[in-house]
């Protein structure tokens, strides 16, 4: 009896012993399966190389050599009629621009009134001045007779009476008298009339003057092409406001004189005009080659060189208040894309410093904690935090003097708690 009850009482001490090597073999799987599970957040690779420290620009494209079409200067009200499309390829003597030619066309009309009736003027002036002359003519033959008469009546002498003889005396000087005030006059009347027809051969030198201009103007509204080339349609400085930027010239907008309307840029050779911060103007020199990046061509890189760069720092109020200093810079591009286009933005990056053969880690892969700066090694499952020194970092990489070599995994991102270990 007692055997039996000793067989019973061992019985689930047993279970007890065989459930707990159970539970301990449980969790050391369980601990080695974590320890081999890749935790699931981005990391990087540690690696030797050459650092090399680029500076990103944005700027825009630009033609080296442009045609640049103008509304003319004295055409009057300038409202485009029709223009031609961006991007639109045109031959020499296309029209691209077309100005509303209404108001110049009633120009022409009234100044060609003006002068037919300036011409009528003049006629009608010409023809009282041969009326003038010839009663005038009139008038000083009246008068000849008139003194050979009063000389022939003084001439009878004795034949009659004294008083008569002074009489005629009298008439031959009142004659001569006569004469000399009609010479004056026929002189008076001369100038008057030349004076009068000067002046209105003067208004229709003007009516001739005008007409021919407005001719001009109205030849003048039509903008053709100069050589062959590609549209390129200049933004309108009128056309800005508050709510938004300028727009491009359009169809129906008014123009005014000497306004640049649009280009014909010369796509053999372009450039990328771009504005560099003071604080970085002596990290870039003359001759230094760049990789340029165009948004409106995603996937393709460009080599581009800097060409140059302003001598003068120009402030910009844009950027807001205090507003920056920045200096003008050129990027010539090596090879040349047909699909590149005036206008579109691109993104320069220029090589700057190159140190050869150290150990590189990203940037992001840096953190501080408490004023130290730490990466998170990847060790098994878990994170190890681990102390670094840099020598140099840049805006993508960092050169590393200690603490993690090449081939180590980096997280780029803080670990939670549960999958980083601290090192003290």
């Amino acid at each position: 009896m007692r055997a039996g009850l000793a067989r019973r009482v061992r019985r689930p001490r047993n279970i007890a012993a065989i459930l707990a090597a159970i539970s301990i073999v449980a969790a050391g799987a369980f601990a080695a399966a974590r320890r081999s599970t890749v935790p699931d957040l981005p990391t990087a690779l540690v690696t030797k190389g050459a650092f090399v420290d680029t500076l990103e620009i944005r700027g825009e494209i630009r033609p080296l050599k442009s045609i640049v079409l103008s509304s003319p200067m004295q055409s009057g009200e300038l409202q485009i009629l029709k223009l031609a499309k961006s991007g639109t390829m045109v031959k020499p003597g296309d029209v691209v621009v077309q100005f509303d030619p209404s108001t110049l066309q009633r120009t022409i009309q009234e100044k060609q009134s003006e002068l037919k009736q300036a011409d009528a003027e003049i006629e009608q002036a010409q023809a009282q001045t041969r009326i003038a002359k010839e009663q005038n003519a009139t008038a000083a033959m009246k008068t000849g007779y008139d003194i050979e008469r009063a000389k022939l009546d003084v001439s009878k002498g004795e034949t009659v009476s004294r008083l008569d003889n002074e009489q005629a005396k009298l008439a031959v000087l009142d004659a001569q008298q006569r004469e000399r005030e009609l010479q004056v006059k026929i002189k008076s009347d001369q100038t008057g009339a030349d004076a009068d027809v000067s002046a209105k051969r003067r208004k229709r030198e003007k009516a001739l003057f005008d007409l021919r201009r407005a001719e001009r103007g109205l030849q003048n509204l039509q903008l053709r092409a100069p050589a062959p080339g590609m549209v390129n349609i200049l933004p309108n400085f009128r056309s800005g406001s508050m709510f938004g930027g300028q727009q491009e010239f359009q169809e129906g907008d008014r123009a005014w004189p000497g306004a640049a309307i649009l280009e014909l840029p010369d796509l053999s050779s372009v450039h990328l005009e771009a504005r560099l911060d003071e604080s970085d103007r002596g990290r870039l020199q003359r001759q230094q080659d760049a990789t340029v990046r165009i948004e409106a061509l995603p996937g393709t890189d460009f080599k581009a060189r800097l060409d140059s760069i302003s001598v003068l720092a120009k402030v910009d109020f844009t950027s807001g208040w205090p507003p920056a200093k920045n200096f003008d810079l050129n990027l010539v591009f090596l090879d040349v894309d047909a699909r590149m286009r005036p206008g579109m933005t691109a993104v320069a990056r220029i090589a700057t410093e190159r140190v050869p053969d150290v150990v590189l880690a990203p940037a992001e892969a840096i953190f501080q904690r408490d004023g130290a700066l730490v990466v998170y090694k990847l060790d098994g499952s878990i994170f190890v935090e681990t102390p670094v020194a840099i020598r140099k970092r840049g805006k993508e990489q960092s050169i590393i003097d200690h603490g993690i070599e090449p081939g180590d995994r980096i997280a780029t991102r803080r670990p939670p708690p549960e999958l980083m270990r601290r090192v003290e």
